[in-house]
C-alpha cells in the first residue's frame, strides 16, 4: 500500500514537480494539496494523509498556525520551507514536525524522510519533552534539523539516557537499535551523526558548547567523537533531571 502524502504549499511550481514526481512513484501517491494553512485544515481530514509536507509562509494562515491547530493524530508532518534561521526551524520542531527540509529540496531525499517518518514511532509526551530539551542544546550547539543525522543523533541520546551502559557497546548495539528505530543501516546512521557533529564544529559554535556543559571541553582543533558526544549530551539531560 502506497503512502498517502498531502501537500500544503501556495508555491505553484513545487506543487506541480511534486506531483509529476508522485505520479510516477510505487511507494508514494499524493492524495490532496492545499494552498494555505486554513485550506488545508479543511481538508486533511477528509484526504486522511499518512504524512503533510508543510510550508511555513502562506497567505490566510501560515504553517505555524498549521502545526498548533491541527490535530496530527498518526500523520507525520515534513516541513519543507525556504526558511533557514535557526529560530524558526526550533519553533517548527517544537511544535511538532517531524523532520524539516530546506527548499529547494531534492525529491529522492524528501522520499526518504517521508518514509522514514512514516515508518517512525510517534513519541509519548515525556519523550516529546527529553526531543525539545535535545532540540534546544543541538540549536544551541549548531546542528541543524534539516540533516538526517540530527535525528539519529537525538535518538541516540535518548537511548543513553534510558541506558547508560549502550554507550559502551556503541557500534554492536546503539547504532543497530537507532538504525532499526529508522529502518536503516548502523553504518548510515554512524556516517551521519559523524556528519552532524563536524557540522556544528564548522560553524565554530565551541564557546557556545564550551558555555552550555559548564567546562571548556573542546577547542576549534578537537572534535568529539560520536560516542564522547552523545555521552556528553546524555550526562547533561541527566544531571538536569536529579
Amino acid at each position: 500500500m502506497k503512502i498517502r502524502v498531502m501537500i500544503c504549499d501556495d508555491n505553484a511550481e513545487f506543487v506541480t514537480e511534486a506531483r509529476r514526481h508522485f505520479a510516477a512513484s510505487d511507494k508514494i501517491e499524493l492524495v490532496e494539496t492545499a494552498v494555505n494553512g486554513k485550506d488545508a485544515l479543511d481538508k486533511i481530514d477528509a484526504a486522511h494523509p499518512d504524512a503533510l509536507l508543510l510550508d511555513l509562509v502562506m497567505p490566510t494562515l501560515d504553517g505555524f498556525s498549521v502545526l498548533e491547530r491541527v490535530n496530527k493524530g498518526n500523520m507525520k508532518i515534513i516541513v519543507v520551507s525556504a526558511l533557514s534561521q535557526e529560530a524558526f526551524i526550533s519553533k517548527a520542531m517544537n511544535l511538532g514536525a517531524d523532520f524539516y527540509m530546506m527548499k529547494p529540496v531534492s525529491f529522492p531525499v524528501l522520499d526518504e524522510r517521508i518514509i522514514e517518518a512514516v515508518n517512525t514511532k510517534r513519541p509519548t509526551a515525556k519523550n516529546r519533552s527529553m526531543d525539545e530539551k535535545i532540540s534546544n542544546i543541538f540549536i544551541t550547539v549548531g546542528i541543524p534539523a534539516h540533516i538526517k543525522g540530527y535525528q539519529y543523533l537525538r535518538e541516540a541520546i535518548k537511548m543513553t539516557i534510558d541506558s547508560p551502559e549502550i554507550i559502551n557497546s556503541i557500534t554492536k548495539k546503539l547504532y543497530p537499535e537507532v538504525a532499526e528505530h529508522f529502518n536503516t543501516s548502523p553504518s548510515k546512521v554512524e556516517r551521519a551523526i559523524r556528519h552532524a557533529i563536524e557540522v556544528a564544529w564548522n560553524r565554530g559554535k565551541i564557546e557556545n558548547i564550551n558555555t552550555l556543559f559548564g567546562v571548556r571541553v573542546y577547542n576549534h582543533n578537537e572534535k568529539p567523537t560520536n560516542g564522547e558526544f552523545i555521552a556528553l549530551v546524555a550526562d547533561k539531560m541527566l544531571l538536569e533531571s536529579v
